[in-house]
């Protein structure tokens, strides 16, 4: 089976309304599909990528991409994910026990076992090793790249906007132009966005992370023309790894109009 016979058989709740639907449904008049397989919806991976699907929304419609995005949680968890990502609550659906995620065959991360723990506990001590870089390739300097900047990325916060993240102050964009200028990724821009997610999920724990069991698994990304041949894909290998170039997450929808680069369907 194919991964796209396989999302035309998957069904998973739909945030907007509760009721449980074809991942593939209502795709009839897009000219490609981009079906995203998230983490928890609590984390950072999760509300980054969504952040950039919003960011580059006219882009996406203006070549007729239609987005699904499949994460770990309850319709709660999408709710309150929803409201503060700004994501469409008709494109998210659900998959409480990442069912989907283990028959893609996706990373579940570190998975060290210590028999005094619980599951829950034992999710957290390798989630925090995964954050060190265990079991977690490229962490860190994604990590470190969020607080030096980056000047193959583009600017993240614009200079009239205020970011509001907790506990530092509000901060206008422009003060990120002290670190040498605007169009580019400013030292610790990405880092403060990545801060405010931080807040918002720690806040709201309960609610963006129903059960710790999943912590550490990862998700995917898979882009299909409106056959349904594979054009693009890419499978998390680590936290803050849910592209291929991080810089520039998107990047790869160029390939959209030239045809793709795989070729299975």
């Amino acid at each position: 089976m194919t991964v796209y016979d396989l999302f035309r058989q998957t069904q998973c709740q739909r945030i907007s309304d509760g009721e449980m639907v074809p991942l593939l449904s209502n795709i009839d008049s897009a000219s490609s599909c981009l079906v995203v397989i998230m983490p928890q919806l609590g984390d950072f991976d999760s509300l980054e990528y969504a952040w950039w699907l919003n960011r580059q929304t006219e882009q996406l419609q203006s070549q007729g991409i239609l987005v699904r995005a499949v994460g770990i949680g309850d319709r709660a968890a999408g709710q309150r994910f929803c409201a503060y990502t700004g994501f469409p609550p008709e494109g998210l659906l659900v998959d409480p026990t990442a069912e989907l995620h283990r028959q893609l065959n996706l990373y579940p991360g570190l998975s060290l076992k210590l028999p005094l723990l619980s599951t829950a506990q034992t999710a957290w001590l390798n989630l925090l090793l995964m954050c060190a870089g265990i079991g977690s390739p490229g962490t860190l300097a994604e990590v470190w790249r969020g607080y030096r900047g980056d000047r193959q990325a583009p600017q993240l916060i614009a200079d009239a906007e205020t970011v509001q993240a907790p506990p530092l102050p509000p901060l206008k964009g422009s003060f990120f132009r002290w670190a040498g200028g605007s169009g580019f990724q400013r030292p610790f821009e990405l880092a403060t966005l990545r801060l405010r997610n931080m807040g918002e999920v720690l806040s709201h724990w309960n609610t963006y992370i129903p059960n710790p069991a999943y912590l550490t698994q990862r998700g995917a990304t898979f882009l299909f023309d409106a056959q349904g041949k594979l054009l693009y894909e890419h499978r998390d290998p680590a936290i803050l790894g849910f592209a291929e170039n991080m810089s520039d997450p998107l990047s790869f929808l160029a390939i959209a109009r030239y045809g793709g680069m795989n070729s299975e369907k």
